[in-house]
């Protein structure tokens, strides 16, 4: 199907192209079109029928809308405008020059200047940003027949007429009926009589990520997001949410990579822009790290009289990142779903604990084995560098576990508390608990 569209677009069969892509799935089209040059894919965008193109261009990454919208004339972009739902033009314009959004809007009516200005006010990252006004509303006395006729006749300018909702004279939220119940109820029925009274509903003010979570738990495929006094004023759907959840892991993905977030692709960051987003924390992270190499040097006599002992810092140090990482990772991810709270830290902190011994005793019985058989060093040197390692999987552990949920306490997004900053972290300890073992054991000074 793609490559058919593919096929056309480098045979330049323009009506071809026109009549295939008419029965074509939206999102494949712009794929096709994102791959072209940008002389190309304005040619082959101007050739598809008004309606289709809206659609088409809602699928176009945001970049790529920037782009068409300043090249096209102010009444092509306004058609366009005027075509997309609300959130996704409100979303565009979020991106824009404020001097562009005023000239587009004042090409477009009255009744879409307003409502995306009225989304636009609404803060970044939050339930009335993502929202769109284009909801199905009835009112508790209609009758099932008088419902499904306002549905049949604005049903199509609507997101979606799977879930609509009944409000009051003042527009505040009474309750849902689903097509599904008009349909099957009998005509005569008031759509007050089969309405669900419970509805489950955001504020405007919600953060995306909370509203996110309300979906995943209740399995919706819409929610109503009401003002302050309970009034309706928008629609989230399911496909608005994908997109945030998918924001959202990327950039507890990079957080936790030590990369400050990111809003576009990978492919479409320039070098000196993913230079800019990685630098900060390493240079933070290899000045911390000169912890590491004065704990060394701290220690070097006893280094200079075994020189043995530095053969197994790396197994060490690399062991108690890694231990901690499997616990910091584990309890951020928990975070993010409330699985767990600070409240549970204590409980956290004690199961973290028993894993610990269990993984510390099993790696430290194996290195042993090793230690003696295969590297052939004394009983000494051995039950040092397995009593290290007993200690550092714990310690790297309780770090691992509770730094997440102290950061999250105190106001911080505890990705931030993840592999770089907890390894950093686990590597001094591991040589202080390591160093010291020697010490003690050996006799060792310094």
């Amino acid at each position: 199907m793609i490559e058919e569209l593919r096929e056309l677009v480098e045979k330049k069969a323009y009506k071809e192209f026109r009549e295939y892509a008419m029965e074509e799935n939206e999102a494949d089209i712009a794929e096709v079109l994102e791959e072209m040059p940008e002389a190309e894919l304005l040619t082959f965008f101007r050739i598809l029928p008004k309606d289709k193109a809206a659609d088409v261009f809602a699928y176009l990454p945001i970049d790529v809308q920037q782009h068409m919208i300043v090249t096209f004339t102010l009444g092509e972009a306004a058609g366009i405008i005027e075509n997309l739902s609300f959130d996704d033009a409100a979303d565009l314009m979020d991106e824009m020059p404020a001097n562009v959004v005023t000239r587009l809007l004042a090409n477009t009516s009255p009744q879409t200047r307003s409502t995306i200005n009225a989304l636009l006010k609404y803060p970044d990252s939050s339930a009335g940003s993502l929202m769109t006004t284009e909801y199905e509303g009835l009112k508790e006395g209609m009758k099932v027949s008088q419902a499904i006729e306002k549905i049949r006749n604005d049903g199509i300018d609507k997101e979606t007429i799977n879930v609509c909702y009944v409000l009051d004279a003042a527009r505040k939220l009474k309750g849902t009926v689903t097509l599904r119940s008009l349909l099957l109820a009998d005509p005569d029925t008031l759509v007050g009589d089969i309405m669900t009274e419970h509805v489950i509903s955001v504020n405007t003010l919600d953060d995306q990520e909370d509203v996110a979570r309300d979906f995943q738990h209740y399995d919706f495929s819409a929610m109503p997001v009401v003002d302050s006094e309970k009034r309706l004023v928008g629609i989230i759907t399911v496909d608005d949410i994908v997109d945030i959840m998918q924001q959202e892991a990327t950039e507890d993905i990079e957080k936790m990579a030590a990369i400050r977030p990111t809003d576009m692709p990978y492919s479409k960051t320039g070098v000196f822009e993913t230079y800019k987003k990685r630098i900060p924390w390493l240079l933070l992270l290899m000045i911390s790290a000169t912890f590491t190499g004065m704990i060394i040097g701290y220690f070097e006599s006893a280094l200079d009289k075994m020189i043995v002992l530095s053969t197994f810092i790396p197994m060490l140090m690399d062991t108690g990142g890694n231990a901690g990482s499997q616990a910091s990772v584990s309890i951020i991810r928990a975070l993010s779903l409330e699985e767990i709270e600070f409240s549970d830290l204590f409980k956290t902190i004690w199961k973290e604990m028993r894993v610990s011994f269990l993984i510390g005793t099993t790696l430290a019985a194996t290195n042993f084995i090793k230690l003696i058989l295969i590297d052939q060093v004394n009983v000494s040197v051995a039950l040092v560098v397995c009593l290290t390692l007993v200690v550092t999987v714990f310690v790297a552990k309780i770090v691992g576990c509770s730094l997440p949920m102290i950061a999250k306490k105190i106001g911080f997004d505890p990705a931030v508390m993840a592999s770089p900053f907890i390894t950093t972290i686990v590597d001094a300890l591991s040589l202080v608990i390591y160093f010291n073992f020697a010490t003690f054991i050996l006799g060792l000074g310094t």
